[in-house]
């Protein structure tokens, strides 16, 4: 791949278009909103001038709303040799395309599985998809060119090429996705007009259950007008499950014993349910997830602080896993928590003792 035009310049395409760039691709960028390609350009993710003929590779990255009347414009304007989306659904784009009557041998349907809370070109980043699935739908009518352009453009992007069906891509991110984030949405909903006093006492798992809460609202709207019924299906589920939990609960509250029981047992069965799911979620760089130590370590709240734990950690020969910071209540101080491999656990914690930092046990 030599050119590119990224149509849409938000916090994708922007993304793409500055991996691309970094690779020596020579980007197009076009955008409803002149300003925002501008913006891109500035950043270093391309040029905002058209190219003079069709480039490689066209790359739709609007609006699951708008993006097959975006492709058809492009496909009928014959701007590129192949075009490709980055919507999060895909059934029903390639449909309205079929719709409307066009060849689709040119064609490719693709999902990043990437993103942040944030939007537009000011927020993208380079590696935005490093690591990360990135999910490819090709049928029988797709051009073997135009599979290998999009095979391209996601090894450019560092990413990792995952083909699917377009309904199962679609069936399959209303699960791990759009349902999750409306389950955020409405847990967070309940913190909206809380008592300060109960809000002040919000923890790391309260963190973690609405951090994606925190994203757009224009955007989520779009996303889920694309997919409403697969994410329907999955919260009426959800919600049969709350349904029994509130019983369980109640009986919780029973004086009678039997009741009692039949309700702990009833808390008991989803929380282990949970346990099985969440068991499946895949560990780092995709595979299976592993259990790791955890390492607290009480810091205060200066610059610089991480970096040296991070240090005295390397020069310790201990690789940190991941890593998550709590912070306390009031005070300019926090934990961060450490996760390593269970043998490395006594090597750190040793280490970072010698070396001045206090563990929490």
């Amino acid at each position: 791949m030599r050119t590119a035009l990224v149509i849409g310049t938000g916090l994708i395409g922007t993304s793409a278009a500055l991996a691309l760039a970094a690779r020596g691709v020579v980007v197009h960028l076009a955008d409803h909103d002149p300003e925002q390609a501008r913006t891109a350009a500035a950043l270093g993710a391309g040029t905002d001038e058209p190219p003079a003929g069709p480039v490689d590779l066209a790359i739709v990255a609007a609006p699951p709303a708008h993006v097959a009347a975006t492709l058809a414009d492009a496909m009928r304007r014959g701007l590129a040799r192949g075009y490709l989306d980055v919507a999060s659904v895909k059934g029903g784009p390639r449909r309205e395309l079929e719709a409307l009557g066009l060849d689709l041998a040119s064609y490719i349907g693709s999902h990043p599985m990437s993103g942040r809370e944030k939007s537009g070109p000011l927020a993208a980043t380079g590696d935005l998809f490093e690591g990360r699935p990135w999910v490819l739908t090709p049928t029988r009518d797709t051009d073997t060119e135009v599979l290998n352009l999009a095979l391209e453009l996601v090894s450019h992007c560092r990413a990792v090429p995952v083909v699917m069906d377009a309904d199962a891509h679609d069936r399959a991110v209303a699960l791990v996705s759009h349902m999750p984030h409306l389950v955020s949405s409405m847990v967070a909903a309940r913190l909206q007009h809380a008592e300060e006093a109960a809000v002040r006492l919000c923890g790391q798992g309260i963190r973690d259950v609405t951090r994606i809460a925190a994203s757009d609202p224009r955007m989520w709207i779009d996303i889920l007008s694309a997919n409403p019924g697969p994410v329907a299906d999955l919260l009426a589920d959800v919600s049969a499950d709350l349904d029994e939990t509130v019983r369980a609960l109640r009986a919780l509250q029973s004086s009678d014993d039997v009741k009692r029981r039949d309700g702990a047992t009833g808390i008991e069965d989803v929380l282990r349910r949970g346990n099985a799911g969440q068991v499946r979620v895949p560990g780092k760089h995709g595979s299976a997830p592993r259990a790791y130590e955890v390492v607290a370590v009480l810091i205060d709240d200066q610059p610089g602080q991480l970096a040296r734990i991070f240090a005295d950690a390397g020069q310790a020969g201990v690789n940190i896993e991941d890593v998550r910071i709590e912070h306390a209540t009031g005070q300019q101080a926090g934990l961060v928590q450490l996760m390593v491999e269970p043998k490395a656990a006594p090597v750190l914690s040793a280490a970072l003792r010698d070396r001045g930092w206090a563990l929490r046990q």
